[in-house]
């Protein structure tokens, strides 16, 4: 089915919607986009431009119903009325289903259990007082099911000390793992069945924030744990049946064994420096997943890194960005900003990715990226 003259809807407009806009124009595809932000960033990029809620029924089914195909950039979305649009006939990718498990963080446990995919060990509670029976498992990482994002709905919870900070909610109970690395390895899959993967990727997070702060591209992994990695994504993404991206976050052991640690099903932070250092970027990828088309090569053309720019501390109001001048002037450096206008405490602002030869280049003009560009009021 061709696509160029069909219109295809996004929910949501943020930074990861802005960037596959930014491909849908190279494509010349007509892009629908509903956010509920105003002044989102993909605003003025697509064709038609709905201010509403992702989460209410009558809203999404009435954004969908205007669209030949429906994807999302955030999985904070009303399930309900994408099972309605596809049980009409409208093509959804990734599909409701695929959705509905990775929404809650307790059924995507459950998934990786039933179906032998190594996870770390867990309980589901319904609530605070269901942790106390769970006292001589400690510690643990306590995970929202539903609603957490970006580092936020994560508390460690190292020995009954920290039971104030546990959740009063449905939650996961997660063995904390001995970590050596954490990496990620980014499939896609279009509709008849083809599948590709990135070269995995290696995240540096920041420990206040939770958040990824440098991502290595390679990763510093040996070829046997790069294969697990690459064969666990890939049996992940074919059990789910999912048609578009999934972006899987592991955990390497001490031991070197690999772990799933939780999945996105769209466009990801852990691919962003594909834009400059792969072939194919993630977000061209997810359209060519989604609209069945040959998936792209994904080979590295360079070693990068990328520095995620995040909000400064102490600082919310209209955005600045200090030091831009002088990170522009350094060679192989390409930034992206989110077209965001405010700022605040670690929100994400935008991204820098740095190619070079050498990883351990791209590595030191990293560290002066990070020290130099400021977001501020």
């Amino acid at each position: 089915m061709s696509y160029l003259n069909k219109t295809i809807g996004i929910l949501g407009g943020g930074q990861l919607g802005r960037m596959l806009m930014q491909e849908a124009i190279n494509l010349n595809l007509q892009v629908s986009i509903l956010d509920p932000d105003p002044h989102a960033p993909c605003k003025h990029l697509c064709q038609k431009f709905t201010n509403g809620s992702l989460t209410d029924y009558d809203t999404v089914y009435a954004f969908g119903k205007e669209c030949d195909l429906i994807t999302i950039e955030i999985e904070n979305v009303n399930i309900e009325a994408l099972e309605k649009l596809e049980s009409e006939g409208k093509r959804v990718y990734p599909q409701p289903k695929v959705l509905k498990t990775i929404k809650d963080k307790g059924l995507q446990k459950e998934f990786y259990r039933e179906n032998n995919i190594p996870t770390a060990p867990y309980f589901l509670v319904s609530n605070k007082h269901e942790i106390k029976s769970f006292e001589p498992h400690f510690p643990f990482a306590n995970k929202l099911r539903t609603g957490g994002y970006d580092g936020k709905g994560v508390e460690l919870l190292r020995s009954m000390d920290d039971f104030d900070k546990a959740f009063d909610a449905p939650s996961v109970l997660e063995k904390l793992v001995d970590i050596k690395q954490e990496i990620s390895v980014i499939i896609a899959r279009n509709e008849s069945g083809e599948i590709s993967h990135f070269p995995p990727v290696e995240m540096e997070f920041n420990p206040e924030a939770n958040l990824v702060e440098f991502l290595f591209s390679p990763a510093n992994i040996s070829k046997e744990i790069e294969s697990k990695a690459v064969l666990i994504a890939k049996d992940v993404a074919e059990k789910m049946g999912i048609v578009g991206l999934l972006a899987v976050e592991m955990f390497v052991d001490q031991n070197n064994e690999v772990l799933v640690n939780e999945v996105a099903p769209r466009p990801h932070n852990s691919g962003h420096q594909s834009i400059e250092g792969n072939y194919t970027s993630q977000y061209e990828q997810h359209w060519r997943a989604i609209l069945n088309l040959p998936l792209g090569d994904t080979s590295i053309t360079f070693p990068s890194v990328m520095v995620n720019i995040l909000g400064e501390k102490g600082h919310t109001g209209n955005a600045r960005y200090e030091g831009l001048n002088h990170i522009l002037s350094i060679p192989g450096v390409y930034v992206h900003l989110y077209g965001k206008r405010t700022t605040k405490p670690y929100r994400k602002m935008g991204h820098v990715t740095i190619i070079d030869k050498e990883l351990k280049h791209a590595k030191t003009k990293a560290l002066e990226v990070k020290n130099t560009l400021k977001v501020v009021s």
